[in-house]
């Protein structure tokens, strides 16, 4: 793992903010909606503030001599996928935990709060203080994605806030030409990373362009107004097969109105679709399937970081056409953190960028986010590529 060294009051005031941005976005919901879990993909909010807490706890808090859990029954509760720390609460079944209450949650993290801070002054504990908070940060994001989820699946279309999105002007959609070469990916070494960030390597790319900006809804219209869904010339195979199965016709959240017209489900409930805002909540194989009929295809996680900083990003993660292996020379995080990232490399894509959802600071161009193909329910959008 690498991270800045920080002294202990700049880690601890570190520490706070983050861990009040939490709390910071739960406030807008009540215990009921804290507690919901719409499918076995998203977790509950309650979860997510939980699990971030026994991540301190278990992984840091557990090592230090004389600390005492505040509850030893959590640790089964709330372990996500760490198969070293023994058996946990079934993932499709956290909508279940009714006990402990929002309130208890809430002791419990002030409880390690005032543990942690303690313990930001011993230099041996930093950089596993460092992980917890950007681990914090990743589920900072899932709250936001997974309550949005939860709320769709309400006939109500709740809003989780009041503001209202900003209509996008549209932007001609531009290329990029790159000229390709021996190019270096990976984290520089400058600050924190994980551990799929490394090690940094030279790949070679051949020349290509790259869309200065993603794909917005307009675009995204065009290619189902043009039988996109109906059209199995565009799909990879298990793709097709998705959305026959699951009878997909647009994003995840599109809604019909009934005067025709089209809405999308937002954080800030039903709104009119703009169709200068970017395509938000594709999977990889409809993003696949667009970059097809558009006659282009998506880039290799390779050529999107080559290409970052030469355009924008952060409003949707970015499908790639790579799958989320490891880098040669990978290894992982050493101790409890090595189930971190590396179990999980087979049967992923990767997504780069950063969106809306995801926290200030928390992105960098050598951030790896993956999911499986069909995942919709995050900020996920398209941006093409070309071979020149």
């Amino acid at each position: 793992m690498k991270s800045a060294v920080l002294p202990s009051p700049a880690l601890a005031q570190t520490y706070a903010s983050v861990r009040a941005h939490s709390e910071a976005l739960a406030a807008p919901l009540s215990a009921e909606d804290c507690t919901i879990q719409s499918m076995p993909d998203a977790s509950p909010v309650k979860w997510h503030l939980a699990h971030t807490t026994w991540f301190f706890e278990t992984v840091i808090l557990s090592q230090r001599p004389g600390y005492k859990p505040f509850d030893p029954r959590f640790t089964y509760l709330f372990n996500s996928y760490y198969e070293a720390l023994g058996p946990r609460h079934p993932r499709p079944r956290r909508g279940l935990l009714t006990r402990p209450t929002l309130d208890e949650v809430f002791a419990w993290r002030a409880h390690v709060d005032a543990a942690i801070v303690e313990a930001c002054g011993d230099d041996t504990l930093r950089d596993a203080i460092t992980l917890g908070l950007h681990h914090e940060q990743q589920h900072q994001e899932l709250i936001l994605t997974d309550i949005k989820h939860a709320f769709f699946c309400n006939p109500l279309l709740p809003a989780y806030r009041s503001d209202r999105p900003t209509a996008r002007a549209a932007q001609p959609l531009d290329g990029i030409s790159i000229p390709g070469g021996a190019t270096w990916i990976g984290h520089d070494g400058s600050g924190f990373c994980f551990d799929n960030e490394l090690p940094r390597h030279q790949v070679l790319l051949r020349p290509f362009r790259i869309a200065a900006r993603p794909v917005s809804n307009g675009e995204y219209q065009a290619f189902i107004a043009d039988g996109g869904y109906r059209r199995p010339e565009f799909w990879l195979s298990d793709g097709w097969a998705r959305i026959q199965e699951e009878h997909w016709e647009a994003p995840l959240y599109w809604l019909k109105d009934d005067d025709g017209s089209e809405s999308v489900f937002t954080l800030s409930g039903a709104q009119p679709l703009d169709p200068g805002a970017p395509v938000e909540h594709v999977s990889f194989y409809e993003a696949a399937a667009y970059a097809a009929w558009a006659g282009a295809r998506l880039p290799t996680e390779f050529e999107w970081e080559a290409a970052a900083p030469l355009f924008q990003h952060g409003d949707v993660w970015e499908w790639t056409r790579s799958s989320y292996d490891p880098y040669p020379g990978f290894k992982a995080f050493e101790g409890i953190a090595a189930e971190y990232n590396g179990k999980f490399m087979v049967g992923q894509m990767v997504l780069r960028g950063g969106s809306v959802g995801t926290p200030p600071g928390h992105v960098r161009d050598s951030y790896r986010n993956f999911f499986p193909p069909h995942a919709r329910w995050q900020f996920s959008g398209i941006r093409l590529a070309e071979d020149v």
